[in-house]
């Protein structure tokens, strides 16, 4: 007997709702001024819910912006992942997966910056932080079948060349000193770097 789905009830459909809701608002607000600059009240008024709503859906603006860019990097690493397998280049097709990565994180420099923050310090109790850590696994993982195609790479090795190119990748990003740079040359950085970790 086939499995029928059933359909999504009014409840759920409200709280999809409200939560599409708040990650407009937190989008554009932080997008407009900067993470550091908005407030929940503020979110929660142009969501038009009450902040103690808001507070079911994210426990703080740290989370909220997990949120936020939790759904923007899942489809940077998408789109990375697909330009990835038509690349026959080991460093080339590594890049095409971190590059999106990397514009993704610098549409807002400070909200990126940020983001890396809560991600390494965050309350890891929170969904929005697991989240945020399974897709920087993600990413290594691909980045790691990319590496295994390669015949010069050992395959047992390939986790941990992808885990160093991964943090590469986050530091770079969030360093101080890189805060001005653009996507560009943080990406020709890389590159760089992953040429002599791979190459030698």
């Amino acid at each position: 007997m086939p499995v029928v789905s059933q359909p999504i009830g009014r409840r759920e459909r409200n709280k999809q709702a409200k939560l599409d809701r708040i990650v407009a608002a937190a989008r554009e607000l932080f997008a407009e001024h900067g993470v550091d600059e908005v407030t929940t009240q503020q979110i929660a008024d142009k969501a038009d819910i009450g902040t103690g709503t808001l507070f079911l859906y994210a426990k703080s603006k740290g989370e909220l912006l997990l949120l936020v860019q939790n759904s923007g990097y899942a489809d940077a690493l998408a789109r990375g992942r697909s330009a990835a397998e038509s690349i026959t280049d080991t460093i080339e097709a590594a890049m095409a997966i971190v590059r999106p990565v990397l514009e993704c994180n610098r549409t807002q420099v400070d909200n990126g910056r940020t983001y890396l923050r809560e991600m390494v310090f965050g309350d890891h109790e929170e969904p929005h932080h697991r989240d945020a850590l399974e897709l920087s696994a993600q990413t290594e993982e691909a980045v790691a079948e990319v590496l295994r195609r390669d015949k010069r790479i050992q395959s047992e090795n390939a986790p941990a060349l992808a885990r160093i190119i991964s943090a590469i990748m986050f530091l770079a990003m969030a360093a101080s000193v890189n805060a001005t740079k653009t996507v560009d040359e943080l990406a020709q950085d890389l590159r760089a770097q992953i040429r002599v970790l791979l190459q030698g």
